[in-house]
């Protein structure tokens, strides 16, 4: 059985006294793939997530920049990402949106780079990976007049009615820790009506650990206890659920980046 990590932040300081034995336990346990979102502490340095998955070859990254950095955008951070985004190891754009919940930009900022990143990743045929709190019909519009391509709705958090309207716009949901915790019935509610082909896993480590690891430093080895839970909700053998999803992930995300190995 094989698992991809499709959403995860191995650049983060929290695993830089362990980070190749967390890159390991993943390794051990049939996490296959990793993809470590280049957001990092925002521009200048769009490169995070890169520095880490250079050098190791089942980890891919992606570039962009966070909803909470994009007052700290300039003029040439999107000529950066723009190079960036050519590197073959970089498999999307993100993780772009808009967060209402800490408003750490101004919104107007948000929402101009948020159109900003939707062009890159149309001009560079990537897809896209949006976090969005508190602003689902924001980003909602804004995909709608500015996207026609496909991407992960990450840390997907909405009921069923939310991934209705992502799914018929062509996304994948992104599910993490939180449909193990004890009041996210409407999460999965939305992840048992979500199609199997349309379904990835996620850690978003080392945020939101999942239950039994509540509180803890979360990590790429964790998203076995996610899939456990979807599996759970599908009804279905872990084994199905992990093969669809790596399928979907590979789908998604360039597969010819992987088969070149």
């Amino acid at each position: 059985m094989t698992l991809v990590d499709s959403h995860c932040h191995l650049d983060d300081p929290r695993f830089d006294g362990d980070r190749e034995l967390v890159i390991e336990r993943a390794a051990n346990a049939g996490v296959e793939i990793i993809l470590t979102v280049g957001t990092g502490e925002g521009p200048p340095d769009l490169e995070a997530g890169l520095r880490v998955a250079s050098t190791h070859g089942r980890i891919f990254a992606t570039v962009g920049v966070h909803p909470h950095d994009a007052s700290k955008a300039a003029g040439d951070t999107w000529d950066r990402l723009r190079q960036l985004a050519a590197q073959p190891k970089v498999l999307a754009i993100g993780e772009i949106g808009l967060d209402y919940y800490y408003d750490n930009s101004p919104r107007e900022q948000q929402q101009a780079a948020f159109e900003e990143q939707l062009r890159i990743a149309r001009e560079t045929r990537k897809p896209v990976i949006i976090h969005t709190r508190d602003a689902w019909e924001d980003t909602m519009k804004i995909i709608r007049g500015n996207w026609t391509g496909s991407g992960i709705m990450h840390c997907f958090s909405g009921g069923p009615a939310e991934a209705k309207q992502a799914l018929d716009m062509g996304f994948y949901l992104g599910f993490g820790g939180v449909i193990t915790f004890p009041k996210a019935d409407k999460v999965r509610e939305a992840a048992k009506f979500t199609p199997l082909d349309r379904i990835l896993v996620e850690t978003d480590a080392p945020y939101l650990a999942p239950v039994p690891h509540r509180g803890k430093r979360n990590e790429p080895v964790f998203v076995l206890d996610t899939a456990r839970r979807l599996a759970e909700l599908k009804e279905i053998p872990i084994e199905e659920l992990a093969g669809a999803t790596t399928g979907n992930f590979r789908q998604l995300c360039l597969p010819e980046a992987i088969g070149s190995e």
